[in-house]
């Protein structure tokens, strides 16, 4: 709940900014998109799984280099691992879970070249610089097969850790009269002195990422109309 309270304040953030800029900032969007990040190098796919996620974007182009030259900003999560561990007692029979979920988010600024004026395909390639969370959750639990509400719960462990990290993006924008915008892409990601599993002992390591993600955008021009 709190991660989708805050891609819904980002995204009352962005438009606010889009509508004042709309004047002179002419090709710019506030977007949308799904994710898909896939574990690289023998670190990260040591500690992480492919996971699924959600951003939300913004592409400014700079007034003075129209159709050349962006900045970016954005916000994404992506669900990192949702595992459960089952043990049962061998004289009662009781059974437990340990049900542990990690998650990974991201917020990033930066600059795109490309993307911009009024050409229906609009390739593009851009950098950024990211402010990274990774968090984890552990909880045992002792379920209820009747009654899911009345399960017993205890959380074993809530952590939070952040880095720094960067990545690069290149894409392709589909611009459908200069108002809705279809975006894809491929980026290559990074983050620095990340503990493996957020847990005790833990060594740090340099996880590296791909994402695929496919969003659409809506510009600046059309949010003004609203």
């Amino acid at each position: 709940m709190k991660t989708v309270f805050s891609i819904r304040m980002v995204i009352i953030m962005f438009v606010a900014l889009a509508a004042g800029v709309q004047s002179t900032a002419a090709g710019g969007k506030v977007g949308l998109y799904g994710i898909h990040m896939t574990p690289y190098g023998p670190a990260a796919k040591e500690y992480s799984k492919p996971g699924w996620g959600a951003g939300v974007h913004a592409v400014l182009p700079v007034p003075q280099l129209a159709n050349v030259l962006a900045g970016t900003a954005g916000i994404e999560y992506i669900q990192l691992m949702s595992s459960t561990t089952h043990f049962v007692d061998r004289v009662t029979r009781l059974r437990t879970e340990q049900q542990t979920e990690q998650s990974y988010g991201r917020f990033y600024l930066g600059g795109q070249v490309g993307g911009h004026g009024n050409a229906f395909i609009r390739p593009h390639a851009g950098a950024n610089a990211a402010l990274v969370w990774y968090n984890i959750n552990t909880d045992v639990v002792i379920p209820d097969d009747y009654a899911r509400e009345n399960e017993i719960r205890q959380s074993l462990r809530s952590k939070t850790k952040f880095a720094f990290g960067y990545d690069f993006t290149f894409g392709i924008d589909l611009n459908f009269n200069n108002r809705i915008a279809l975006d894809g892409g491929v980026r290559y990601v990074k983050s620095f002195s990340v503990p493996q599993q957020l847990g005790d002992g833990s060594v740090t390591i340099h996880p590296q990422y791909f994402q695929i993600y496919f969003g659409v955008g809506m510009s600046f021009e059309m949010i003004g109309e609203m």
